[in-house]
């Protein structure tokens, strides 16, 4: 038995005990909320290391920042959170902020200015993989404690290297590694001068609506609401995620009332969950971006015609119009439709003779690929896709297929052939994908500049490191979003990416489950903000 067998039929076996008295469940208590997901990507809680996706879903919620979303409507932009107000010095380069008082960390400690200071300094310090959306502002570890600092009773100032658009900075602290920690309870926990980091993946040091009580990898963990959190108790008293890796066994839990969101539903579950007397389907547009990508240094992938060619050996159409229906749309640029800057030019469909045509221009004939591929209904599906496609054209397509954090592991390493995967923004802003997908100054093994999707490739950008560089600087938003257009349709010709959907998330509801909102195209889900009525 396989370790994905084995993983259906735990969660099969656990549905057909449930069923197996023939009694009728009860649906669950009104002021609890039991979502099903696949949370296998699951690898640390600390915000000043948090990458994954349901890293950034806990972090959430556990942690206040200065600025945040209002779930109830993400188009408003950033608001005051932590801070309640800031102003912007005349050189435009240095933000103050004033914190809130009265608020609360979950050990019962005040949050301080000091605390919000040693937050940041510290996910600059740490350096893990997300540091880079603060140190692009020309934040060190020589600089930081210069650059972010108390400055009053009740201030922090921020001061960047040079004048940015102060919406850019303030994008940023969306982001999970902008997270406020309790120093005083993470520092008590560090070893080796680690500044916590160990003990943080595993625990909470917030001051948001929930707290962190129970975590069990590749199984489940549960929130517990804060009843002194600064802006209200959270109606609903418990969030237990559970792990589950099959769309049709999160149907069958949905429809029994063993759960009230399921999160990750094939369409043919969320059709039949649309009949279902008592259940609804929500859709939301995502930022999330489903791609290809191919390590550059590969002597074969590091060939352009190579790459062109399978991007002509995808599917698109196909794929959109059967198993990944109503869940992911065709597109092919690297910023999702809402964002500034965006695209909506698709010069890639499938096209075998094509793409054999490029193949044979390249010299290339009997190519073998690899590719590292999560654990995921859709993502296997698509990827069986690319095999078939592929093979189409004399290419072999193999597929690896590992947890979240086993694939995530090997791709961070550079380790990884071909990728098949998925992005999400990290804050509303350009900026955050065309660091990401265009932007590697420093290619060598050495520099892990992990956060970096072209470095992950080992590929060196050359003129687009500039052209990333000249876009986040520009003031003038109009010439900004221009440079942004230009800058993917050129990207689209030559990156070693195939970026191929944009993600509408469909999501399977108990009826009275109310206010889900599960980020749109710029960040996480609210649990606070839910209710059931």
């Amino acid at each position: 038995m396989n370790a994905v067998t084995r993983l259906l039929t735990g969660a099969a076996m656990g549905v057909a005990l449930s069923l197996s008295s023939g009694a009728v469940l009860a649906k669950t208590p009104d002021n609890m909320l039991v979502v099903a997901q696949r949370i296998d990507d699951l690898i640390t809680m600390d915000p000043a290391q948090s990458y994954e996706f349901t890293g950034g879903d806990i972090s959430r919620n556990i942690y206040s920042k200065l600025v945040t979303f209002d779930p109830a409507d993400l188009s408003a932009g950033y608001k005051p959170s932590i801070a309640t107000k800031w102003d912007v010095s005349e050189d435009g380069k240095t933000v103050t902020f004033t914190i809130r008082k009265g608020v609360k960390f979950h050990s019962g400690n005040p949050l301080r200015p000091e605390d919000v200071a040693f937050s940041l300094q510290r996910a600059v310090l740490l350096n893990k993989t997300p540091s880079f959306i603060l140190t692009q502002f020309g934040f060190s570890k020589d600089n930081v404690k210069d650059t972010i600092k108390v400055v009053g009773d009740d201030q922090v100032s921020i001061t960047t290297d040079k004048r940015y658009a102060t919406s850019f900075l303030l994008n940023c602290l969306t982001a999970t590694i902008a997270g406020i920690v309790d120093e005083k309870t993470v520092m008590a926990h560090e070893k080796d001068g680690d500044m916590g980091n160990e003990w943080l993946k595993t625990n909470d040091a917030g001051s948001g609506p929930y707290v962190l009580t129970s975590w069990k990898p590749n199984d489940s963990y549960t929130l517990t609401a804060f009843n002194d959190y600064w802006g209200g108790a959270p109606a609903m008293k418990r969030i237990i995620v559970r792990h589950v890796q099959e769309s049709a066994t999160q149907r069958l839990m949905l429809e029994k009332g063993d759960i009230d969101v399921a999160r990750n539903l094939n369409p043919e579950d969320v059709q039949a969950i649309e009949k279902e007397d008592g259940l609804k389907v929500d859709n939301e547009l995502r930022g999330r971006l489903m791609y290809i990508s191919f390590n550059q240094k590969d002597p074969e992938l590091s060939k352009p015609k190579v790459v062109e060619a399978l991007k002509y050996l995808v599917d698109y159409k196909g794929m959109v119009n059967s198993f990944l229906k109503g869940q992911w749309q065709v597109h092919q640029s690297f910023l999702p439709l809402t964002y500034l800057g965006q695209i909506k030019d698709n010069p890639y469909s499938f096209n075998v003779d094509k793409a054999k045509e490029l193949l044979k221009e390249a010299g290339v004939k009997d190519l073998t690929i690899t590719a590292g591929v999560r654990d995921a209904q859709e993502r296997l599906e698509i990827a069986q896709s690319l095999q078939n496609t592929f093979a189409q054209a004399g290419v072999t397509l193999k597929i690896e297929v590992g947890t979240g954090k086993q694939v995530l592991g090997k791709y961070r390493a550079r380790q990884l052939q071909m990728y098949v995967g998925a992005w999400g923004p990290d804050y509303p802003d350009p900026q955050t994908n065309a660091g990401t997908f265009a932007w590697n100054p420093n290619n060598a093994d050495d520099a892990k500049l992990t956060g970096s999707l072209a470095w992950r490739n080992a590929w060196d950008p050359g003129k687009f490191n500039q052209m990333v560089d000249a876009a986040v600087v520009e003031p003038d938003r109009a010439k900004r979003a221009k440079m942004y257009e230009d800058m993917q349709r050129e990207w689209q010709k030559t990156a070693p990416f195939g970026v191929l959907f944009q993600k509408v998330e469909q999501t399977g509801l108990a009826a009275d489950v109310q206010h889900l909102n599960v980020g749109g195209a710029i960040t996480a889900i609210s649990y606070w903000a839910i209710t059931k009525e």
